[in-house]
């Protein structure tokens, strides 16, 4: 195989696996170091097929939990070289999409439980009053003014965080406020800013039933996050 192919090969293999980048690591193994097994790569498929099993390690497997190295090698081997398999491609799939499925329940369970046990003890607060949609505010800063509706253009200033402090939006970083429709927004930002008053400030705790729900919102915010904004009104346009 020519220089070129093998690079193109080795290019397709780590876009189709999702390895856009090597991270060094040092690990210990009881019956070979790291500078052993080096030295035992004498020739370029033994690096080259070396240095594939990093890539799936750091970049595939660790994604999964405990691995059956005995197993994952036979499947390797089988689909490689045409071998029987004990599987086919499509229940292989499905196998894959099964676990990551349930991984991604535990998850989300483990998210809504926190979400859960937050807004119970934040009910309990001074100064917090519960809606009836379940939505959560305290007022930081009064003010006398206006109340907008929900078919208003507002601009506000915000900052928005997870749970565990994690900011993932404020437009006080930014330097400049933002202006939306009022009903064009999250249910809890609808339904929040339309009890205040234009000067006012508030502190809103939202389920993620009135946020964005089970699907989440980019890669800051996960499924089923309850979220905690800081909010001033600023005008109704």
């Amino acid at each position: 195989m020519n220089f070129s192919r093998l690079k193109l090969l080795i290019t397709g293999m780590l876009l189709i696996l999702g390895l856009s980048a090597c991270h060094e690591e040092t690990t210990e193994s009881s019956s070979t170091s790291g500078a052993d097994a080096m030295q035992e790569l004498s020739t370029d498929a033994d690096k080259f097929s070396y240095a594939l099993g990093m890539m799936i390690g750091e970049r595939v497997l660790k994604q999964y939990g405990e691995v059956d190295y005995d197993k994952l090698m036979m499947g390797m081997k089988a689909q490689h070289q045409d071998l029987a398999t004990l599987m086919d491609v499509a229940e292989a799939g499905e196998t894959l999409a099964a676990y990551q499925e349930q991984a991604a329940k535990a998850q989300s369970a483990e998210v809504i439980t926190k979400g859960e046990a937050y807004l119970k003890s934040n009910a309990e607060a001074e100064g917090v009053t519960v809606t009836e949609s379940g939505l959560q505010y305290s007022v930081l800063t009064a003010a006398e003014g206006n109340q907008p509706a929900a078919t208003d253009s507002v601009t506000v200033h915000y900052r928005g965080t997870l749970l565990d402090g994690t900011e993932f939006d404020s437009s006080y970083s930014r330097g400049e406020p933002a202006t939306f429709q009022l009903n064009q927004v999250i249910p809890g930002w609808t339904e929040g800013v339309q009890l205040m008053t234009v000067g006012s400030k508030f502190k809103f705790v939202i389920p993620y039933q009135l946020a964005y729900g089970e699907r989440g919102a980019g890669a800051s915010i996960g499924p089923f996050e309850t979220l905690i904004f800081e909010v001033e009104l600023i005008s109704i346009n």
